[in-house]
């Protein structure tokens, strides 16, 4: 049984830093495509941020230069690492995994979700 556990989620002013951490069981992240999505409210999920299984990254433009993908292979543990952080990065932050290494951005092509962390950006 998969589970993936996303922590590290709060709150903070801008320009502050925060990292998600997104743990794994009964799913070896090294293997497949891992993404970070986020959803606002009254808004769609979006992809963040994705790394395949030979650790090549994507990032939206919007976060491109302030977000950094990571994982560690051999705790399971994906991360994203966040900085200068803004309102509009408000949202629930979503660890997701693929059941292929290839990558894309589009919520539809990722399996196992976990159950999200909150963001709040405060101005």
């Amino acid at each position: 049984q998969v589970h993936l556990v996303e922590s590290g989620g709060g709150s903070v002013q801008t320009g502050g830093s925060l990292r998600l951490s997104c743990a794994a069981s009964g799913y070896t992240i090294s293997n497949s495509c891992m993404g970070w999505f986020r959803q606002a409210p009254g808004k769609d999920r979006e992809g963040v941020a994705t790394i395949n299984n030979i650790g090549t990254t994507t990032f939206i433009d919007s976060v491109k230069g302030r977000f950094t993908i990571s994982k560690d292979n051999a705790k399971n543990i994906l991360y994203l690492q966040m900085n200068s952080l803004k309102p509009e990065d408000t949202a629930m932050y979503y660890c997701a995994a693929a059941t292929h290494f290839w990558c894309t951005g589009r919520p539809s092509d990722f399996f196992y979700w976990g159950r999200g962390t909150q963001v709040i950006v405060s101005s």
